[in-house]
């Protein structure tokens, strides 16, 4: 653990050398890693007198929360604006959480925010944070006071849920829910109605309520029109046409913009697009953006790890293409299977290298992918949720009786031999691919022992 130092704030405040120690502090303030509510922020927020004056974009949904986000940032900044970006969870380093006109802080920054964090959940009675609450605080309080010049607007992607998650304590001028499907049950219930109406917290009363879900819970519906906010539905209020190497952003059957496909691939990367510009376009009269700033920011707005082609040269004279995909629920295995599909050639091999957590929906995954996969590489995660490389393997052979499925003890071991092996084959082509997913730390472990930003 690092030399403490004096912050030179008031309170009992600790404060440490390098961003590890503090990331290690925050992590132990408090007993439960996820423990929802709004309480312990709002006391937080009261304290720090966090009352931002720049628009506020929340977004929610089971999956492609980041890639709207990235996509909001870049538009936004495309148009001139100065604007700051809160998602979570990150790949590789925390400073992919926080961004400044699509820069990552530093860890100076990042340290100095959490010593005032921390500094003020110690003044008086002490406030227990968790890690995420103390990150959302520390992210809200640079945007807010560390920044060069004023920031314009902010978009912040909700951590789990929406009506209990730490980011649902600030107020949005616009909110987005982008999907509802099954994830985080334990926390969120066990059914789409259920899940619908957590998320559908992030809305507020005469906002603009964004929903991109083709068949959306009427528990979300329910909640946004009980509540008067400005409810807006992909397929009915907006939508989106696809042309050929284009597509046309649609508001009430009338084509509005005719835009470039988004640089990120796959279809339901379109229901994203249609959302973040059904966003822009509900906050035009006080952050008017124009049709090419938003063409330009969804071919700028790029995700690590959201179905990432990486071009792999090993000992072959044709090299496979490595894909990144974080996908861990059946929803996102299915776009993520699509996606393979699309991506297939009738001579291609796909070698898996595959690792979850047990907590998630393994089976409704592999299910989802198997049509997919010419070769399985399972390993174990070295999380304590981590499930085992042996279960996933009795798992994919429950679905597929025949499959090939070899054991390893971690990602990247698996990815090894999965290169090996696919560069010993005789057939290998170009249209051969390894692809990674199942979960953020098998990306993560494969993507480190890379070396890949």
């Amino acid at each position: 653990m690092a030399q403490k130092m004096s912050n030179g704030l008031h309170g009992h405040g600790s404060s440490y050398q390098d961003l590890a120690s503090w990331l290690q502090y925050i992590e132990s303030l408090h007993p439960k890693s996820i423990a929802m509510g709004l309480a312990r922020i709002t006391r937080m927020i009261e304290r720090l007198q966090l009352n931002p004056a720049f628009k506020i974009i929340t977004v929610a949904g089971t999956n492609g929360k980041g890639s709207t986000c990235a996509m909001l940032e870049q538009i936004y900044l495309q148009a001139g604006y100065s604007v700051g970006c809160y998602t979570s969870p990150h790949l590789l380093r925390y400073n992919e959480r926080v961004r400044v006109n699509g820069q990552e802080l530093t860890d100076e920054a990042l340290c100095e925010a959490f010593s005032v964090i921390d500094a003020a959940r110690n003044n008086h009675d002490v406030i227990q944070l968790t890690y995420f609450e103390v990150g959302t605080l520390a992210a809200i309080w640079h945007f807010m006071h560390a920044v060069a010049h004023k920031l314009d607007v902010v978009i912040l992607e909700i951590g789990l849920g929406g009506r209990l998650d730490a980011v649902n304590a600030f107020t949005p001028d616009c909110a987005i829910v982008t999907s509802i499907d099954l994830d985080h049950q334990e926390f969120l219930g066990e059914t789409r109605e259920a899940i619908g109406f957590e998320k559908a917290g992030v809305f507020r009363a005469n906002k603009p309520a964004i929903c991109g879900d083709a068949n959306p819970p009427s528990s979300l519906v329910d909640y946004a029109q009980s509540i008067h906010a400005n409810f807006q539905a992909i397929y009915q209020d907006f939508g989106f046409k696809l042309a050929e190497n284009s597509w046309q952003y649609t508001a009430h059957g009338t084509v509005i913009y005719s835009l470039p496909l988004p640089a990120l691939l796959g279809d339901y990367q379109l229901m994203n697009a249609a959302c973040a510009v059904a966003a822009v376009e509900s906050l035009q009269v006080c952050l008017p953006v124009s049709e090419t700033a938003i063409g330009h920011g969804l071919r700028e707005a790029k995700v690590a790890g959201r179905f990432q082609i990486v071009r792999e040269h090993g000992q072959c004279k044709v090299s496979a293409a490595l894909i990144f995909d974080v996908a861990h629920n059946p929803h996102a295995a299915k776009a993520f299977a699509k996606n393979l599909k699309a991506q297939q050639k009738n001579t291609g091999k796909t070698f898996a290298v595959f690792a979850m957590l047990a907590d998630k929906d393994i089976r409704g995954v592999i299910e989802a992918v198997i049509q997919e996969v010419d070769a399985w590489y399972v390993a174990t995660i070295d999380h304590v949720r981590g499930e085992n490389a042996a279960h996933l393997a009795k798992l994919i052979e429950e679905i597929q009786p025949h499959a090939q499925v070899k054991i390893f003890n971690d990602a990247f071991m698996a990815y090894q031999h999965a290169r090996i092996d696919l560069e010993s084959c005789n057939d290998v082509n170009e249209n051969d691919k390894i692809v990674v997913f199942g979960s953020f730390f098998t990306v993560s472990t494969v993507m480190q022992h890379l070396a890949l930003k």
